[in-house]
């Protein structure tokens, strides 16, 4: 039986790939001087947006393990950047919040990674953008958001 091969040139899932690494060493590369990295900015823009995340919820939304997450948060902790309780106040899960300090890094953090964004999208036509967050959605939803 012959095996069937991939031909890379067209491959979708390969220029996806490639475009996803592309947009993570670009991001790397200009969250660097703010001493962020993306799993890192990726945390604090979670709990911007939804404050009080448990560790678990921040590595689903961050796209890292729960192992990966309690590094992230432990070095974002040490710089004044969020505050987690000693103990949980129910069950077990710590619910973290951004410091005033977190909240100004994010703040700038997020205008370094839009200006990224900005960067790759230009490349686009007058409404690709939306198409391709739309096509990517639907992507997604056809594979049941594996992952």
């Amino acid at each position: 039986m012959e095996q069937e091969r991939v031909d890379l040139d067209s491959s979708v899932g390969y220029a996806l790939k490639q475009a996803a690494a592309a947009l993570r060493g670009a991001m790397e590369a200009a969250l660097r001087p703010l001493g962020l990295s993306v799993p890192q900015y990726a945390c604090l823009e979670l709990l911007g947006q939804r404050p009080g995340l448990s560790a678990a919820e921040l590595a689903r939304g961050a796209f890292v393990t729960r192992q990966s997450m309690h590094g992230v948060l432990q070095g974002l902790q040490d710089r004044g950047l969020l505050t987690r309780p000693a103990a949980a106040p129910q069950g077990r899960a710590l619910p973290t919040l951004l410091t005033d300090e977190g909240a100004r890094l994010l703040a700038l953090a997020g205008r370094t990674v839009a200006e990224v964004e900005r960067r790759m999208l230009h490349a686009l036509p007058a409404g690709g953008p939306q198409r391709l967050r739309d096509d990517l959605a639907a992507c997604a939803a056809a594979l049941g958001d594996a992952g």
